[in-house]
């Protein structure tokens, strides 16, 4: 089994050959790669040092599967090029997300929109990974006819400067920004850049994908995007209107059944999810479930992962695991 993981030096890349370890991937070969400047690196996988190697070269060896993470516009010059030699590409970029052929994968929800044609799969937002992994299984029971949304999101889904950014703010070091604010003891509104609609790119992504991951179109959704200074994962506030009614503990016990959902709802006891419980874990965490009551048929939760584990790299190599498991690919 050849695997090639592009952008491994990259924050995700190095969770995914963390999550690929821990779930036994089987691999013979593996080709980390990265741009040009990275080219030579050495990094660790599963007890052995790799040398980074270019993209180019990655393609000449004809994995069968190739990871993405680096990108939206290495993804859109390079996924067809692996794509043609046979190679199931797992892109966990924006760039394919929203084409009509291409299936957007959250394996405990859609995987059977993968089939033995498919040679590029994205890898949703993970703000919405997390967010339609609780949601599917309410929607199939209730039907939901309308989401709001705000997201609290870590400084870990910017990327390495913004850890950087943080741990200088609180040490009063100067260095690199990568965002227009400071953020340590602050919060800001943007995530992604602002469309002419007066959206985010990060809020529409939740608005798109979650229609194509859920299957419907016309699904009322709204969502503000909120950067917060943590480590641990995004965390969201979700407002559902179901267009018919339900019973909590019907909820609950659904949510308690779906696989990769943790249900952590004991306010009285302090229970609930939170950022600094989910670092490191796969599972997706959801709690304060309660009516809303504004309106007929309306539920608020809380719900919470880790943005680099099940929001990229354990989602991609859930679909890596579901290729091979399918037998799609030997």
């Amino acid at each position: 089994m050849k695997i090639a993981l592009i952008g491994a030096t990259g924050l995700v890349g190095q969770v995914m050959m963390k999550v690929l370890e821990e779930r036994g991937f089987p691999c013979t070969d593996f080709f980390p790669a990265a741009s040009e400047r990275s080219v030579g690196k050495l990094v660790n996988f599963m007890g052995k040092s790799y040398k980074v190697v270019s993209i180019a070269d990655a393609v000449k060896a004809r994995p069968q599967i190739a990871i993405f993470s680096a990108g939206g516009s290495v993804s859109k010059a390079w996924a067809e090029k692996f794509a043609a030699n046979g190679t199931f590409v797992i892109d966990n970029s924006s760039a394919w997300r929203m084409d009509k052929q291409i299936p957007l994968v959250v394996p405990e929800v859609n995987a059977n929109t993968i089939n033995s044609q498919t040679r590029i799969i994205a890898n949703p937002n993970c703000s919405t990974i997390q967010m339609v992994a609780a949601l599917a299984p309410l929607h199939i029971r209730y039907l939901i006819r309308r989401l709001v949304i705000a997201t609290y999101q870590s400084v870990t889904g910017t990327g390495v400067k913004a850890v950087e950014q943080l741990k200088n703010e609180r040490t009063g070091k100067e260095g690199e920004k990568a965002y227009p604010h400071p953020i340590d003891l602050n919060c800001f509104p943007h995530g992604g850049d602002f469309l002419e609609n007066g959206y985010t790119a990060e809020e529409m992504k939740l608005v798109n994908e979650t229609r194509k991951i859920l299957g419907d179109p016309r699904m009322h959704i709204t969502a503000t995007v909120v950067r917060i200074p943590v480590l641990g994962g995004h965390s969201e506030a979700v407002n559902v209107a179901f267009e018919t009614d339900f019973q909590l503990a019907d909820v609950r016990r659904l949510l308690e059944n779906t696989p990769g959902i943790v249900v952590q709802d004991e306010p009285s006891k302090n229970i609930y999810p939170m950022p600094l419980y989910a670092k490191d874990k796969d599972e997706v965490f959801v709690g304060r479930l309660r009516r809303d009551l504004s309106q007929p048929n309306g539920l608020d939760m809380w719900i919470v992962a880790d943005n680099l584990r099940k929001g990229a790299a354990t989602n991609a190599v859930q679909i890596a695991q579901y290729l091979l498991e399918k037998g799609l690919v030997k």
